[in-house]
């Protein structure tokens, strides 16, 4: 491996199509020799946020942050660190999993809802996947530009971040999500 992806955006090409990954926009949080570790973050799970309203006396949303785990919980944060346990994605943002922090933070007043995305499962590759499936060229590799991990997103992200980087990929933003209507 000559290369990390860590901090970098992964598009979807439309060649992936007809599983979670189709139209993703995933966030890899961590990459090196032993494989990558991401966040889908504009595939929003209806059923989690369903549960999650238990916790919480408003509607909040929980995204499939990938296949892997699916009962196990991430959480983006932006700004203040109210746990201990986390791992810095930029200065701005972090990841943990540390959920009784976090929702006692949340429930306290100490951190806007606002500032929270929650996660339902991860995306993960072995050693070289990866790298692989982007030679293969089923992903795009984006650097990040200003983007609000912790905004609500949906397919529109996929489709904006398409449009922004022009050329062909102005054509794959206007296809059908099933090519084979193309």
């Amino acid at each position: 491996m000559n290369y990390s992806y860590k901090g970098k955006i992964l598009i979807s090409t439309p060649d992936i199509s007809g599983d979670i990954f189709s139209r993703s926009v995933v966030l890899v949080i961590e990459h090196n020799e032993n494989g990558a570790f991401g966040l889908i973050l504009n595939k929003k799970n209806s059923q989690m946020s369903s549960k999650f309203k238990n916790f919480f006396d408003f509607k909040i949303e929980v995204y499939d942050g990938g296949p892997v785990e699916n009962d196990k919980v991430f959480f983006i944060i932006k700004g203040k660190k109210v746990t201990e346990v986390y791992t810095e994605i930029s200065p701005e943002f972090y990841l943990t999993e540390d959920i009784e922090n976090i929702i006692s933070a949340v429930l306290s007043g100490d951190l806007d809802i606002n500032d929270v995305k929650i996660f339902s499962g991860y995306s993960g590759w072995g050693a070289m996947q990866l790298d692989g499936e982007i030679q293969r060229k089923l992903w795009t590799v984006v650097d990040v530009y200003n983007l609000d991990y912790t905004l609500p997103n949906d397919q529109t992200l996929w489709k904006s971040i398409m449009q922004n980087l022009g050329g062909e990929y102005l054509l794959w933003a206007n296809s059908p999500e099933d090519i084979s209507l193309n």
